[in-house]
C-alpha cells in the first residue's frame, strides 16, 4: 500500500498548490483534504471534505481513512484576514483538534508536517543577526498572530514528547515573495509608496513560493523530522527592496507608527498589520543550514525572490491585472470528468 495523505487548509492558496504537488507522486494512494470552503484550483485526485474552521471532525476523519501523513497548512500568520478571536480558533483550538486526532487512541498517523512562520522569532534590537532553530525570541510576543503560532508550537512539542513513535516536522517560513503569492507584503511592494519607519533600515529575508512548496513536499516525501528554518539565503535592506519593486519609501513616524499608517490604511493606500511594525524596524534573519544539511536544495536566494516578484509585477503590468473569464469550480470540474453526457475522444 502506499501513502495515505490529508492536508488540511485546502481551500487556501499552500493548500491547493501542495496537493497539486502531491497528485503527481505515485507513492501516494490517498489524498484527502480539508477546508471552509471549495478548493481554489483544480484537483484530480484529491477528495475535498468540507469542515468548520476548527477542524472538529479530524478524529473521526482520521479514523475513517486511515490516512498515516496530515499536512497542517491552515495556520494563519496575516493578521488582516480575520478578527483576533476567530485567528485564535483557526490557529489554537483548530491545532488542539488536530493533535487531539493524532494522538487518539489507534491513530494511524506516523507524520505529521506544521507550516509554521519565522514570526515565532519575533523582531527587536536584541535579536541575533541569525536565529538558530533552538534559540527562543529575544523579547515577549508583541502581537496576537506570534503568540498564537507560539502556543501551537508547544502543542507540537507537547505532542512530539508524547508520541515519540510519530515522525513530526516543523518548517518555518520566512516572508514570501512570487509570481502569485498575495499578502500584506506582497501589497505593499506592488504600490508606488512603499511603507517604511523614518530612521530605520532593516534587513530582511524572504521565501520564493516554489520554495515555500518544494521544501513541504521534500520533509513530506522523504519522511525528514526535525524543526527547521526555511528561507532564501541572505538579507537585504529594505531600502533596497523597494528600489528593486521601483518604488518610493513612504516614511512614517518612529513613534505612534501604527496611528499614523491608519488613514492611509483606510484609504487603501498601504496594508500595514502590526506583525509588521517590528519588522519594519529590527528585520529578522534565520539560518537555513539545517534544512540544507537534511538534503534540501533552494532554487531562490532572498535576492532572487525579490527579483521573482518583479519580473512577475512587471508582466502583470504588461498584460493587465483583469480577472479571466473562467474561474474553476469542483463542481463544473466533476461534471466534465465523470458525467455520462459528455462525449470524450474515444467515444467519437
Amino acid at each position: 500500500m502506499g501513502r495515505r495523505v490529508l492536508i488540511t487548509g485546502l481551500d487556501t492558496f499552500w493548500g491547493g498548490r501542495m496537493a497539486q504537488a502531491l497528485e503527481s507522486n505515485p507513492d501516494i494512494d490517498v489524498l484527502v483534504g480539508l477546508g471552509t470552503s471549495e478548493p481554489k484550483v483544480q484537483l484530480e485526485r484529491t477528495e475535498f471534505v468540507r469542515t468548520d474552521q476548527v477542524y472538529s471532525v479530524l478524529t473521526r476523519l482520521v479514523r475513517a481513512t486511515q490516512v498515516d501523513t496530515i499536512v497542517h497548512l491552515f495556520l494563519v500568520t496575516d493578521s488582516t484576514q480575520m478578527s483576533r478571536r476567530k485567528l485564535h480558533e483557526v490557529n489554537v483550538i483548530g491545532s488542539m483538534n488536530l493533535f487531539a486526532a493524532c494522538g487518539s487512541a489507534g491513530s494511524s498517523i506516523r507524520h505529521v508536517i506544521v507550516k509554521s512562520s519565522s514570526l515565532v522569532y519575533g523582531s527587536s534590537a536584541y535579536d541575533p543577526t541569525w536565529f538558530r532553530e533552538e534559540m527562543p525570541h529575544s523579547r515577549p510576543a508583541r502581537n496576537y498572530v506570534e503568540r498564537s503560532l507560539i502556543e501551537v508550537e508547544t502543542f507540537v512539542r507537547d505532542f512530539a514528547e508524547d508520541n515519540p513513535h510519530t515522525l513530526v516536522t516543523v518548517l518555518r517560513f520566512a516572508n514570501v515573495l512570487g509570481t502569485d503569492i498575495a499578502t500584506p507584503m506582497t501589497f505593499n511592494l506592488s504600490r508606488p509608496l512603499v511603507p517604511s519607519i523614518a530612521g530605520f533600515d532593516p534587513l530582511v529575508q524572504f521565501v520564493e513560493e516554489d520554495d515555500v512548496i518544494r521544501s513541504l513536499e521534500f520533509v513530506t516525501r522523504n519522511e525528514v523530522p526535525g524543526l527547521y528554518n526555511v528561507a532564501g539565503d541572505g538579507r537585504i535592506p529594505w531600502s533596497e527592496v523597494a528600489a528593486m519593486c521601483d518604488r518610493k519609501l513612504l516614511g512614517l513616524p518612529p513613534f505612534a507608527t501604527r496611528a499614523a499608517a491608519a488613514g492611509l490604511v483606510r484609504l487603501g493606500l498601504i496594508m500595514f498589520p502590526p506583525e509588521m511594525d517590528s519588522l519594519l524596524r529590527f528585520g529578522r534573519g534565520v539560518d537555513t543550514r539545517r534544512i540544507k544539511e537534511a538534503g534540501f536544495n533552494f532554487r531562490y536566494t532572498t535576492a532572487g525572490a525579490v527579483e521573482s516578484f518583479v519580473q512577475a509585477l512587471r508582466l502583470r503590468r504588461t498584460v493587465g491585472t483583469s480577472e479571466p473569464h473562467y474561474q474553476y469550480e469542483s463542481d463544473v470540474e466533476s461534471f466534465f470528468r465523470h458525467s455520462p453526457a459528455v462525449i470524450r475522444p474515444s467515444d467519437r
